[in-house]
């Protein structure tokens, strides 16, 4: 790994004033910068068909859009579509529409990318389960055309209908189909290239420890599979409370176990042919970074290979916003890769959004 230095200068366009530095780490070769600041609580990312990148966030309840006009790889205009909305986490965009994933509905924007000074009002599609413990949805357009969501637990642990679920929906609206259980908090998935599988990540319970139980990369390979929440964590840990009810072997282990509490958001299939070939065709994760652990852990983005289904090799690929003294400089929070083979990364402490590029 090379010392890269991160120099966030925002300019004055978009932020009017410029962040602390943070130092990354990243493989040879490799350059990250900054795409945009300013942006508080910037989480959850989808691009628009002309270019225009729609950035979700959950405290701050804003929806933000941003153009890199001249093409230099940092965004250079900005606009706060909604304010004062709950929780829109979750976004998505398909046929010219943004989707939004509140805590209590998902809404539709039609024709947003041509209205961006003037912002529609949205369409109701669906309703959800207004809980706030881990209310703030993922969402995103799968290769079906539908709309998937995640709907996590209302709790540490608990076991309540209708939540820790994932669940899809018609994009013109309707009733949601349940296609995963036993998902505790999911707030990231895509969809394997080459297999066309789900895959998403998923946030261990707390309190069982420093060390258990893992957090989760999971596989759906058909529609209704369990997971194991709350019975069972990381495929062989039955829970203390619910544990006694059902025996882990009725449900689907991880895919990968990654260690507990690095927190797991964002996921994403690196597409491209940009980054050399070790990196290509990796499942990249963002790990938030943990809050109730003795010494932090996480805080950066790794990327697993996939081989006929099954991961085979997990390496970090950036780290830095944790530093040796566990002082920490930025969260990860979600990634996209752009159409010039780019990868952005959203870290909702610093509101910032940056880019990590290949240049040799």
């Amino acid at each position: 790994m090379e010392r890269v230095l991160l120099s966030l200068l925002l300019l004055l366009a978009v932020a009017g004033c410029v962040a602390a530095p943070a130092r990354i780490d990243l493989p040879p070769g490799f350059r990250i910068d900054l795409f945009a600041g300013d942006l508080p609580d910037a989480r959850s990312m989808a691009l628009g068909a002309e270019g225009t990148l729609f950035v979700g966030s959950r405290r701050e309840g804003r929806l933000y859009a941003l153009r890199d006009l001249d093409g230099d790889g940092r965004a250079d205009r900005r606009w706060t579509l909604a304010t004062g909305l709950n929780m829109p986490n979750g976004i998505a965009f398909a046929d010219g529409a943004l989707f939004v994933a509140e805590n209590h509905r998902v809404v539709r924007y039609d024709d947003i990318e041509r209205r961006l000074d003037s912002p529609p009002q949205p369409r109701l599609l669906a309703s959800l389960p207004a809980r706030k413990w881990h209310g703030w949805r993922y969402l995103a357009v799968g290769p079906d055309g539908w709309l998937y969501l995640s709907i996590g637990a209302p709790c540490n642990v608990c076991d309540e209908p209708g939540f820790g679920i994932i669940a899809r929906l018609p994009r013109e609206g309707g009733r949601l189909q349940t296609v995963a259980r036993g998902v505790r908090n999911s707030v990231g998935f895509d969809w394997d290239p080459a297999g066309g599988e789900l895959w998403f990540s998923d946030n261990g319970r707390d309190w069982l420890g420093d060390d258990a139980p893992p957090d989760e990369i999971n596989r759906l390979q058909r529609p209704g599979q369990h997971f194991g929440f709350p019975f069972c964590h990381g495929g062989d840990i039955p829970d203390p409370e619910f544990g006694a009810l059902r025996s882990c072997t009725e449900f689907t282990p991880p895919a990968w176990r990654l260690q507990a509490h690095v927190a797991p958001l964002g996921i994403r299939f690196y597409r491209g042919d940009r980054f050399p070939p070790p990196w290509r065709g990796r499942l990249f994760v963002a790990e938030h970074g943990s809050w109730n652990r003795s010494v932090p852990v996480g805080y950066r983005v790794v990327a697993l290979r996939i081989e006929d289904g099954r991961v085979t090799d997990e390496k970090v690929f950036a780290r830095g916003w944790l530093d040796a003294g566990g002082r920490v400089s930025g969260r990860p929070v979600d990634l996209l890769e752009l159409p010039d083979g780019s990868l952005l990364v959203s870290d909702d402490k610093t509101g910032a959004i940056y880019r990590i590029h290949y240049q040799p």
